[in-house]
């Protein structure tokens, strides 16, 4: 089913918001450590402050999703990308005020709380657009933010011809055009009557810590199982995505000269899957069935990459061939193979993350659903700070290792996706978290 005329509307009109605040952002990552090694900085101070983001990210989460629910997303957006003008200034500063290291965590704290409005974003999809359509419209919103992944490193070193505050400023101006555009295009997605309702009953408004602590409890829920779900699975892909360039140069000499092209392959493919493949797929299959496909092209390519191996001896297999393919062409063949394991991981993501998180939507109610999509990315946050250094230390122990453990995570995950086809039905109503 296409989207309808309305919904394309305001979806077009919040991918361009989360476009440009994308590429903002992408602008001023990838200077954060040459920044932080230019104040004399070691590794850990720079995998500290790059973590900074995440662990504010996921602590705020939570709070604007209630906020979001009591008071409308497009106040909570526009509250996000303010701060985001003021932590890009800050920033674009940071080097020359006293202590600069201290500036430019307050750059990225600051950044990172603000942007705890992605389920927010994602609340904004769920009220916009019917349950038939969220997934499909999830992943169009995710193919722009990947397109803003990929431009924006590229405009960063650019605008250091300006100084080092070149960057900062420019994202902060960027900014700032991006909140009048909101302000003047975006509309308010959450019924404001249902909102006053759930804000003056004070016994019904979910908490994020009663939230939080009924994913615990109550793990078998439906809300509960999706949550987990997002959260070990986008584990799982961050804390390999972290360690690939380690195997990736380890096996096959990748250099930091060629890890981009590993990296702008798999962004290729997560946009083109996004935004092309994801919406047939939908329809040919459905949300719960296409989240499974996902999960196990996911597992599939992580256990791949944990054995494949450039071969020892080319020339003595193109001499088993016949000679049929010279040395050269024969010590080529493995690249295949790692092509399509890469390859597996933003497909598997592609199909994976949107149908989780339109599920998600499906299983409680508007009353709560930005709580609850707050809640799913505090987990999802909590695992993108931990399986990262989970993964070091037993990469450690083993190149082969963190691929094999999440990808046995990820199948797990598949156990907990079963049955889910019941909450789409069109008669079928929200369950208990």
């Amino acid at each position: 089913m296409a989207l309808s005329t309305s919904s394309r509307s305001k979806l077009w009109i919040l991918m361009i918001t989360a476009f440009i605040d994308m590429v903002g952002l992408l602008m001023v990552i990838p200077l954060l450590p040459f920044y932080a090694k230019s104040l004399g900085a070691g590794g850990l101070v720079v995998g500290t402050l790059i973590s900074s983001f995440a662990v504010a990210q996921l602590i705020s989460a939570p709070m604007w999703g209630r906020f979001s629910d009591a008071y409308g997303r497009r106040p909570a957006l526009l509250v996000g990308l303010s701060a985001s003008v003021i932590a890009y200034i800050v920033f674009a500063f940071a080097l020359s005020l006293p202590h600069p290291l201290f500036f430019l965590f307050l750059s990225r704290i600051v950044q990172g709380a603000g942007g705890g409005t992605v389920s927010v974003i994602q609340a904004y999809v769920a009220d916009a657009t019917a349950p038939e359509e969220r997934a499909k419209a999830l992943g169009w919103l995710s193919a722009a933010t990947n397109a803003g992944v990929a431009i924006g490193p590229l405009i960063g070193p650019l605008t250091l011809r300006w100084g080092e505050r070149g960057p900062g400023l420019f994202a902060a101006v960027l900014c700032v055009l991006n909140i009048a555009f909101a302000w003047r295009y975006l509309n308010e997605s959450r019924d404001m009557k249902e909102a006053a309702e759930s804000k003056a009953d004070t016994t019904k408004r979910g908490r994020s810590r009663d939230a939080i602590g009924r994913v615990v409890s109550h793990p078998a829920a439906p809300a509960s199982r999706l949550i987990w779900i997002y959260a070990i699975g986008l584990g799982a892909f961050q804390g390999v995505m972290s360690m690939l360039a380690l195997l990736l140069s380890a096996r096959f000499g990748v250099t930091a000269n060629t890890i981009g092209y590993f990296f702008a392959y798999t962004g290729v493919l997560s946009v083109v899957t996004r935004a092309l493949i994801l919406g047939p797929m939908i329809d040919r299959f459905g949300e719960p069935r296409l989240a499974r496909i996902g999960q196990i092209l996911l597992a599939t390519g992580l256990a791949l990459l944990s054995f494949i191996r450039p071969l020892a001896d080319p020339a003595a297999v193109a001499a088993m061939l016949g000679g049929v393919l010279p040395a050269r062409a024969v010590a080529l063949l493995p690249y295949l193979p790692l092509a399509i394991a890469v390859a597996f991981l933003p497909l598997g993501t592609a199909f994976t993350f949107p149908c989780v998180t339109s599920l998600l939507s499906r299983v409680i109610s508007s009353k709560e659903r930005g709580l609850y999509m707050g809640v799913q990315q505090t987990f999802g946050g909590m695992a993108r700070v931990l399986f990262p250094i989970l993964f070091g230390f037993l990469y450690d122990r083993g190149s082969g290792l963190p691929f094999l453990v999440s990808a046995t995570l990820v199948l797990f995950t598949v156990y907990l996706g079963l049955g889910m086809e019941a909450y789409t039905r069109s008669d079928a109503k929200p369950a208990a978290a």
